[in-house]
């Protein structure tokens, strides 16, 4: 466990919870701690993952004091560290949604937008401010950004520097849902929950045939789509599932994630 990022699990689901006073900042520490969590929570025991920075503040980016004097050379390697972790966050297979409170700046909104889903508490605010310190975002803004909310959103919100609120956050697509900031963990857990019983190996071919996809022209999509569709006929869980439609009718099948 580390100091600033650690990982909890409990029924199936791992929340990777950060932990770095005041607002989450994402130093050296804290982007290899963030690696790591994300290794440890691709274990097949874990079938669906939270990503929560308290009650407070989901994260307010990277540590801006860290970076003010660091050059070229310096900031080449640590956006590349930095990137490597929201990757590995990303690319798990398996289900992944962040639980956002409080401000989501910066890194804070690329970790979350290295999720599947995001659920945001009613007052939070989301932005990549990184154009008002004279720079560009550097760990995915500009793109996973406009891959979820379009170029000309992405743009705007890039461009300006401005914080999103909750509500038009949802409207654009930025978040999936907006809670109560109290009830953010429970409804990030009652989103996933669904999950920790499924079939894991149809929902990792899912989301790999989706995103693989999205960055590839159509046969090629449809040729990944095909092989994961194949692929799933060696499993217990597609036995398992079909088995069950034709007994007992849809939606009743026990899944052992094999």
């Amino acid at each position: 466990m580390g100091e600033f990022v650690r990982l909890e699990v409990a029924d199936g689901i791992g929340t990777i919870q950060l932990d770095r006073p005041k607002v989450n900042a994402l130093n050296d520490q804290g982007t290899a701690e963030l690696a790591e969590a994300a290794r440890a929570a691709a274990r097949d025991d874990i079938r669906a993952v939270i990503i929560y920075g308290g009650e407070r503040v989901f994260a307010g980016g990277a540590d801006i004091g860290v970076m003010a004097e660091a050059g070229y050379a310096e900031m080449a390697s640590r956006s590349s560290r930095l990137q490597g972790a929201m990757d590995l966050v990303a690319g798990l297979g398996k289900p992944v949604v962040a639980a956002i409170t409080g401000y989501a700046l910066g890194g804070g909104l690329e970790l979350a937008l290295a999720a599947d889903f995001r659920v945001a508490g009613e007052s939070a605010r989301l932005g990549q401010p990184e154009i008002l310190l004279g720079i560009i975002p550097g760990a995915g803004g500009t793109q996973r950004l406009p891959r979820l909310v379009g170029p000309a959103k992405a743009k705007d919100i890039v461009f300006t520097g401005r914080m999103v609120a909750a509500a038009e956050a949802l409207e654009i697509g930025l978040v999936d849902r907006v809670v109560p900031d109290a009830e953010v963990y429970q409804a990030a857990l009652d989103l996933v929950r669904r999950y920790a019983t499924g079939p894991a190996v149809a929902l990792r071919a899912a989301k790999q045939a989706i995103d693989y996809g999205l960055g590839v022209d159509l046969a090629t999509g449809l040729e990944i789509e095909r092989v994961q569709f194949a692929a799933l006929f060696g499993t217990e869980d597609q036995r398992a599932g079909m088995r069950s439609f034709l007994e007992n009718g849809p939606g009743k099948a026990t899944f052992t994630g094999r």
